[in-house]
């Protein structure tokens, strides 16, 4: 079953998440994940928030977003992504389109 992983992010350190930034997508596309938005100017249709940048990803199943964000190299990038923003990252499960 496809699932979407979901970052809302605020900057703390530019200069560590742009470090971040530009090593992403080499790790990432290892990883059979699809990268489906990535915005920076978000708009905000309903709530309150601090977040600077939404970015949505899916991956054909858990297993796969499990052994990309353990993987070394995710692991050894997401050091940046740690210093350079304060991240709420969500795994959401998409649904089940079979015929009844």
């Amino acid at each position: 079953m496809t699932v979407y992983v979901i970052a809302q992010l605020k900057f703390t350190d530019r200069a560590a998440y742009d470090r971040y930034q530009a090593r992403f997508m080499s790790v990432f596309t290892k990883y059979q994940g699809t990268l489906l938005a990535a915005d920076e100017t978000p708009t905000t249709l309903e709530g309150v928030t601090d977040r600077e940048k939404v970015v949505l990803m899916s991956f054909p199943d858990e297993a796969a977003v499990t052994a990309w964000s353990d993987s070394p190299e995710y692991q050894e990038i997401s050091k940046d992504r740690k210093a350079g923003a304060d991240a709420v990252i969500l795994l959401a499960k998409g649904l089940d389109h079979r015929p009844s």
